[in-house]
């Protein structure tokens, strides 16, 4: 089974060899297998904090780059009257930690009846479509990721064994 253990910074020449389409649920995720537009199954083993986006490039064991597709989910469509009242929506769903994909003039998330009710008694107005989910990565987006010694100097060896 080809691994896929780390993004490509964009701007590289390599091109394209394949596709991998998730939902956001599953771009959040470090481990996961899944098959490729093609069909053949990869094993995804990134490092902690990697959230993908559709246009992400990945880098594959056999040496092909494979493009992220964010892959189109049921959302909530979320648009006011003002700016202010949209402003104030968004802080609310940030208060309860949902994640938002922010637009011009719109918020979206991922369908949640309890939180439509919520949007609605507020004076939104909400609509259901299909898209690619694309949420902010949040003020401390990278930061927490800390390299470990592993990854600063993948040639030591701590013990015998390789680990």
């Amino acid at each position: 089974m080809i691994e896929i253990r780390a993004k490509i910074e964009k701007g590289g020449d390599a091109p394209v060899a394949g596709r991998i389409e998730l939902p956001f649920e599953r771009r959040q995720k470090r481990w996961l297998r899944a098959p490729l537009a093609s069909g053949e199954e990869v094993s995804l083993r990134l490092p902690r904090g990697v959230i993908l986006r559709g246009g992400d490039l990945l880098a594959a064991s056999d040496g092909r780059v494979i493009e992220v597709v964010a892959v189109p989910e049921r959302l909530v469509h979320v648009e006011c009257a003002t700016p202010d009242q949209l402003a104030r929506l968004a802080y609310h769903l940030g208060n309860r930690h949902v994640p938002v994909h922010i637009g011009a003039g719109f918020l979206r998330l991922i369908e949640d009846p309890v939180l439509e009710d919520m949007l609605c008694g507020q004076g939104a107005k909400i609509t259901h479509i299909e898209a690619p989910f694309e949420p902010e990565a949040g003020a401390y987006s990278g930061a927490h990721h800390r390299a470990t010694d592993e990854e600063r100097n993948p040639d030591k060896k701590i013990h015998e064994y390789g680990g």
